[in-house]
This record gives structure tokens, C-alpha cells and sequence, in this order.
């Protein structure tokens, strides 16, 4: 067997007699097994070059796109105690439906009349605004009648002063010839006294000359005082054409005091209509808030604030309320080191809380249960746990998401990047590099620009 001999057995034994003979022999199977490894190997090589869709996940929840489309809560916009209830959790309400009412608990505000007394403190200051309007005119009609009369007794004292004058140049006139006379009757009464002691002309006559210069002289004395009297009446009417401006400026000034006292008073009373007409626009509007409406139509589901008789702060948080109507979206929170491969329109698959589904990451195409979306929006800000928020609306293309999908539920997002081969991602995950950060179609963008 060995073959050490030339002698050969070969003929004389059977060697399939022996166990272990027959244990050296190759079988069937370890030929069959050969070839299922070989076929393996092949597959595997061949399962390298297969397209794998690089991918990242990351948990979200499913929200409203538009913000007047979340849940929200009813505030109590003033402080009150609670009443009556009109709802209850589960009810749907219309935009404006009462959901219940508030009594008052401030002091200033229980006044049962306060809105009608208010109005009336309006109403009067309102009459006082307008006697002081209508005092106002009448001090304007007074300052046009003092100037009016002050023009008046301008001009009566200016003819005054005037005819004062006339009379002082005619006084003159008058002095001027009495002095004339006068030295006429002196020359003649020179004139008979020398012809009386000669003898030519009586003792009568000289008497009668002697009258007339007496007369002469007391005319011209006369005529001194007139003139005396007329420059008097000058000064006079001098010092009354001053007289007149000051006394119509101390009028003036007074009339112009009560005038700014009234428009200040004035002031001060519509600057408190004002404040009257606030004060009663703010009591009518508090008046509606004891009524808590709904601010848009919706499903109450929860009651906040509870009980009847129990008070509630300015502000305090009272039901919330579903939105009747609402786009569903999915916000989701991302790493910042894979904030650079997500752009608005990057397609996402989602995985529901409730939907079953089968999972292939790296071939989507596969998968089953799940649905699309398309990046909506992006912070470009870290939120509060030092990620970046995501906003993922449904994807037009793809099958729509369920309807009795229902905001807070949760969400498996799945961010699809580029198609790379199965070889390619084995070797980035095992050096740790990142998924490609450029779309293939911008890389056919950038060997077109190289070319």
C-alpha cells in the first residue's frame, strides 16, 4: 500500500474491507460541501458590490406642521373664581363656544354698575371739556373787544391830542396878536399922554386910552392862561394815549392768564376723558372675559383647573385642546455631526408606534411598514438637549401616512443618504468615517465642472 515493495497486493486484497481504508477515500458530501462553500464565497463577493443605501436613525415624534395646528392650552386672562362648567373632557367645541364661567374677585372690579357710573364720569367731563371750549371762546371774543375798543379809544385820544394841539397853535396865534394890541394901545396911550400935557387932547380921552392898554393887557394875560391851558390839555391827552396802551395791556394780559388757565383746565379735562374712556373700554372688555371661549375649533382633552368656586390666577392654564383640523409632521433630533448630510427635500422613512413593519436599512426598497417623508425645515440652532430639531412632512411621492395616526405618538426615523456599495460602507463603518456628505448627483455636478 505503501508502495516500499515491487511486489503489488494490488488484486489479492480488497481494500474496501478495511474501515480505514474506506474513511481516506473522498465522498460525495465533502464534494457537495466544497462547492456550497465556493458558492457562498461567490455570493458574498458578489453581495460587496451590491448598492447600500447610507442611512442614520433617530427617534422623533409625531407633531402639527403649523403651530395653530398643536395641542394647546386655554389661559384665563384674568383672575376669577370658577363658576360653571359648559364642557367636559372628550366634548368638541367650535371656535367661540363658552367653555365656562369666571366671577370676579378683585374689589375695584365687583361694582355691579361700575360700567354705567364710569360711562357717567365720562359723560360729565365730557360737559366740563366743553364749557371750558365754550369759556375759551368767550375770553377770544373778549380779546377782539378789548383791541376793538382799545383801537377806539386810541383814535378818540389821537383827536384829542390833535385838537389839543390845534388848540395850542391857535392860543399862540391869539397870544401873538394880543401882544400886538397890547403894544398898540401902549403907543397910543403914549401918544395921548403927550398930546394931553400939551394941552391937544382931554382928560377924557387920555382915560379912555388908558382903558383900552388895560383891556389890551388883560386880553394878552388871558391869552397866556389859554395857551397855558391848551399845552395842559396836551399833556393830557399825552399821558392819556399811554394810559390807554398800559390799561389794554394789563386787560390783555389778564384776559390772555384766565384764557391759558382755561386751556389748561381744558387740558387736564380731556386728558381725563381719555383716561375715563380707557378705563371704561378696559371694564367692557374685562365684562367679556368672564366668559372663557374657545379660541379655535377641537376635542377637550384635558380640564386643567377643576371644581366650581375654586379661583384661578391671571394667566393660569384652564383646558387643552386638540385642533379639529391639522397637517401631521414628525419632529425628530439629530446629532450636530450629522447635521451636514440632512438638507431640506432629503427623503426620511418612518417606522410608527402601533405599525408593524420589516426593516432592510440599507435597501428601503425592501422594507415593508414603513413610510416617507421629506425634510421640511431645520433649526439652525441646537435645542435645549444639544441637537438639531428636524420638521419631516409627508412625502407626496410615497404612500400616504395612516389616519389614525395621532400627534404624540412615536416615531423611528430613518435618514436616507447616498447609494454606496456594500464593500464601501463595511470599510467606512470599520475606520469610523462618516456617510458621504455630497449627493451623487452634485458629484456628477462636480466631474462635469472638472471637465
Amino acid at each position: 500500500m505503501l508502495n516500499i515493495s515491487k511486489n503489488s497486493v494490488k488484486g489479492y486484497i480488497n481494500p474496501f474491507l478495511f474501515d480505514s481504508y474506506r474513511m481516506t477515500i473522498p465522498s460525495d458530501q465533502s464534494r457537495k460541501r466544497v462547492r456550497v462553500l465556493l458558492y457562498i464565497l461567490l455570493a458574498g463577493f458578489v453581495f460587496l458590490f451590491l448598492p447600500w443605501t447610507q442611512n442614520f436613525r433617530s427617534q422623533g415624534m409625531v407633531t402639527a406642521l403649523k403651530p395653530e395646528h398643536r395641542p394647546q392650552t386655554v389661559h384665563s386672562v384674568i383672575p376669577g373664581r370658577i363658576e360653571k362648567w359648559y364642557v367636559q373632557e372628550g366634548d368638541f367645541v367650535q371656535q367661540g363656544d363658552t367653555i365656562l364661567f369666571i366671577s370676579e374677585i378683585k374689589d375695584q372690579y365687583m361694582d355691579p354698575e361700575l360700567l354705567e357710573r364710569t360711562r357717567l364720569q365720562v359723560n360729565a367731563k365730557e360737559l366740563s371739556v366743553k364749557s371750558y371750549e365754550e369759556k375759551i371762546k368767550a375770553q377770544e371774543r373778549q380779546l377782539q373787544a378789548l383791541a376793538e375798543n382799545n383801537r377806539l379809544r386810541k383814535e378818540q385820544a389821537l383827536n384829542k391830542l390833535q385838537q389839543a394841539n390845534l388848540s395850542v397853535e391857535s392860543d399862540s396865534i391869539m397870544l401873538e396878536a394880543e401882544k400886538v394890541n397890547l403894544t398898540v394901545a401902549e403907543r397910543q396911550y403914549e401918544r395921548m399922554e403927550t398930546l394931553y400935557n400939551e394941552g391937544l387932547k382931554s382928560l377924557t380921552d387920555l382915560e379912555a386910552r388908558r382903558i383900552k392898554l388895560q383891556e389890551s393887557q388883560a386880553k394878552k394875560i388871558s391869552a397866556e392862561n389859554k395857551l397855558l391851558s391848551s399845552r395842559n390839555d396836551v399833556i393830557t391827552a399825552t399821558i392819556e394815549l399811554n394810559a390807554i396802551d398800559n390799561d389794554f395791556q394789563d386787560k390783555l394780559a389778564k384776559v390772555n392768564s384766565d384764557k391759558f388757565s382755561a386751556l389748561s383746565n381744558q387740558y387736564d379735562a380731556e386728558a381725563t376723558v381719555t383716561k375715563l374712556r380707557n378705563e371704561l373700554s378696559n371694564y367692557t372688555v374685562r365684562s367679556g372675559m368672564y366668559y372663557v371661549l374657545a379660541p379655535q375649533s377641537g376635542y377637550v382633552t384635558r380640564a386643567i383647573q377643576v371644581g366650581i368656586g375654586e379661583t384661578i390666577k391671571e394667566g393660569a392654564e384652564i383646558v387643552s385642546i386638540m385642533p379639529q383640523n391639522y397637517s401631521l409632521a414628525v419632529e425628530m433630533y439629530i446629532d450636530p455631526i450629522d447635521l451636514p448630510l440632512v438638507k431640506v427635500g432629503n427623503k426620511i422613512r418612518f417606522i410608527f408606534d402601533g405599525w408593524p413593519a420589516i426593516v432592510f436599512s440599507g435597501w428601503p426598497q425592501l422594507s415593508n411598514g414603513t413610510f416617507g417623508g421629506r425634510v421640511y425645515a431645520i433649526d439652525n440652532f441646537t435645542s435645549a438637549n444639544n441637537q438639531y430639531r428636524l420638521l419631516v412632512v409627508p412625502d407626496p411621492d410615497e404612500e400616504p401616512w395612516p389616519e389614525a395616526l395621532r400627534i404624540g405618538s412615536g416615531a423611528d426615523g430613518i435618514a436616507l443618504l447616498n447609494d454606496v456599495p456594500v464593500w464601501y460602507e463595511i470599510w467606512r463603518q470599520m475606520n469610523g468615517f462618516p456617510p458621504d456628505y455630497y449627493t451623487l448627483k452634485e458629484v456628477r455636478e462636480m466631474k462635469n465642472q472638472k471637465k
